[in-house]
């Protein structure tokens, strides 16, 4: 290929010699590293504004990966681009948290005060308008970004203020943001111990001597000089923490798979990605104490036998990145990271990955695609990622409220942890109380609070008056639940009453919300998210928006909803991945409980008058 690839070629190229310099220097300081791809095409794009052919070719020659590799990666991620964009590139989010926030109206104001459509640029090339899935910012929805920078509650008056701001050059540093959304300290806070959040809001995160002094790597240095791997495994075994990420596999069950394993090379990825609409909750662990986590990792690397670890932290979160790539830096410089840890022999180093805008990387195989360097798709188990992950080495794959929860284990104990919580999760939880309340935020409490208080005590009851209609528990791909399981302990065992924990999102909404319009919007999620690997996924997401917007338009036929309920059906059994076999269970949930209101608009009408009928 290097033969005919021309790579020193570039006479008519749109970029400046100074441009092509700093595409050399990055493709230089990323030649031996495995998987380079994406970090390349990631810090080029950052470093001239976008990915044209002729600079695709440079890559693909210098990296010695072939051109439709290097196509196939920035198509599937949605945040590259091969051609200019304005100097401010903003991205209105449309996800279900800020559709049911009136994001639609927002974006259609947003587009007659730059007087252009989506998918277009200023005539003076300040601005361009995209919109996006998910910002992972949801309780301050409905939300934009503005380059690195989030923008939330949106109105008509803080939106002209924004564009204003802009335009006159006060556009914000997001290096200088002390977070991302909302100050975690202005919450109303659970009156017990936090364990996950305890340094969040009190110390800087971004000065390791803080960390220090609250103790932090006390628990990194009792593994390493006062427990063997095999001990560490059965304390974490008996804590009985399951996964956080929304699996709830058990985390201690997990890593004795992958323990006895005598390979060479193993590794430790934290999953960052948080690409699920309503699930906020990592991104306050990163931003506030990011030692925590790369603490929880490194025991977790002795614990199982690995030597290396990545951070894969989805696209969107830049404070996250430097934030982590900041404490990484004096965790080494400290001594926490790298060679020989407390003079045990062991030696563990971190990396972060960042992803580019694609919910599937949130699956643990897809996501160890993506640090590989590929598309995301996800692969067949078994083999699991703990026998053959990363490059084909046992894997343990954690996220990061999981890996966050392992320091206090350690100098605390396993049955401590064990006290918390209920018999099937055990612990703290981090909860998000979004949607239709008045004052979305987060809260750690024991595992097993009701719904009815995080609503009413957290959430500080229903906005304006409004009187609760139903809730998304746990995430996009989970059921709905209604009044019947406000009482219900919000644990793993709300499975029984249609609900799930999952990632511990709770998307409240009242009685202004139409069953059909929320059910279309998830569906805009699920079909803009597929990754297009399996066809029951790919055209069945497809299909179901396409009849449920037919049925949201007023223009539903009598077979509809049946036709739906085969199609979801056949998306379940069939699906490659989760993604498929979930996409249809919120619509299965509220046509069990709102038939009528779908039959209503096949006949015709909207009873919220919210649709877009005729």
């Amino acid at each position: 290929m290097g033969e005919h690839c021309h790579c020193g070629t570039h006479a008519a190229s749109a970029l400046s010699q100074a441009q092509w310099d700093q595409v050399d220097a990055i493709l230089n300081r990323y030649k031996d590293t495995p998987g380079n791809l994406m970090p390349v095409l990631q810090e080029v794009q950052e470093a001239v504004g976008y990915i044209p052919a002729e600079v695709q070719q440079r890559i693909s020659c210098q990296l010695k990966v072939p051109g439709s590799d290097v196509f196939g990666v920035m198509s599937f991620y949605s945040m590259y681009t091969w051609q200019p964009k304005g100097k401010y590139v903003i991205r209105f989010c449309e996800s279900p948290p800020c559709h049911i926030a009136g994001a639609e109206n927002m974006l259609h104001f947003m587009q007659e005060e730059l007087g252009i459509k989506v998918g277009e640029t200023t005539a003076d090339s300040l601005f361009t308008l995209e919109t996006t899935a998910c910002l992972g910012i949801c309780e301050v929805a409905p939300a934009m970004q503005i380059n690195e920078v989030v923008h939330g509650n949106l109105t008509k008056d803080k939106i002209r203020q924004i564009l204003a701001d802009y335009r006159a050059g006060k556009a914000p540093d997001y290096k200088k943001l002390p977070y991302s959304t909302n100050a975690f300290r202005s919450y109303k806070q659970a009156p017990g111990e936090l364990i996950l959040l305890e340094n969040v809001g009190v110390i800087d995160p971004e000065k390791i001597d803080d960390y220090l002094a609250k103790g932090g790597y006390q628990a990194l240095k009792q593994a390493l000089t006062g427990m063997t791997p095999e001990k560490i495994v059965e304390e974490v075994k008996a804590s009985g923490l399951r996964g956080r990420g929304g699996a709830g596999f058990p985390t201690g069950l997990k890593w004795s798979f992958t323990r006895p394993l005598d390979v060479p090379q193993k590794y430790i990825i934290c999953n960052l990605d948080e690409g699920e609409p309503g699930t906020i909750k990592d991104r306050y662990i990163v931003e506030g104490d990011p030692h925590k986590l790369l603490e929880g990792m490194a025991i977790a690397g002795f614990a199982v036998g690995a030597d290396k670890g990545y951070i894969y932290c989805r696209g969107e979160y830049y404070l996250c990145k430097h934030r982590l790539a900041t404490a990484i830096a004096q965790a080494r410089a400290k001594g926490y990271l790298g060679e020989n840890l407390f003079g045990r022999g062991f030696s563990f180093d971190i990396e972060v990955r960042s992803g580019f805008g694609c919910y599937i990387c949130g699956e643990e195989t897809a996501l160890i695609e993506s640090i590989e360097g590929k598309r995301g798709y996800p692969r067949s188990k078994p083999p699991f990622p703990g026998v053959a992950g990363l490059w084909q080495k046992p894997t343990i794959v954690n996220n990061v409220e999981t890996l966050a929860a392992i320091p206090a284990i350690i100098t605390r104990g396993g049955e401590w942890y064990k006290s918390l919580g209920t018999a099937d999760t055990t612990g703290t939880k981090i909860y998000q109380i979004i949607g239709h309340v008045r004052t979305p935020q987060i809260v750690e409490v024991p595992a097993g609070i009701t719904l009815r208080e995080l609503i009413d005590t957290y959430g500080g009851g229903m906005r304006d008056g409004g009187k609760f209609k139903m809730c998304q528990t746990g995430g996009a791909s989970a059921g709905i639940v209604g009044p019947e399981a406000l009482d219900v302990p919000v644990d793993f065992g709300m499975a029984k009453v249609g609900g799930a924990l999952g990632s511990g999102t709770m998307l409240v909404m009242d009685e202004s919300v139409c069953a059909v319009d929320f059910a279309r919007s998830v569906a805009v999620f699920f079909a803009h998210e597929s990754c297009g690997q399996c066809t029951p996924c790919r055209e069945g997401t497809r299909q179901l928006l396409q009849t449920l917007t037919r049925i949201w338009e007023g223009k539903g036929q009598p077979g509809d909803l049946d036709f739906l309920e085969r199609l979801g059906k056949t998306m379940m059994d069939a699906s490659f991945c989760p993604l498929g076999q979930t996409a249809p269970a919120p619509l299965f949930s509220l046509l069990k409980r709102f038939r009528q209101e779908f039959e209503d608009h096949i006949a015709g009408k909207c009873t919220h008058g919210v649709c877009k009928m005729g």
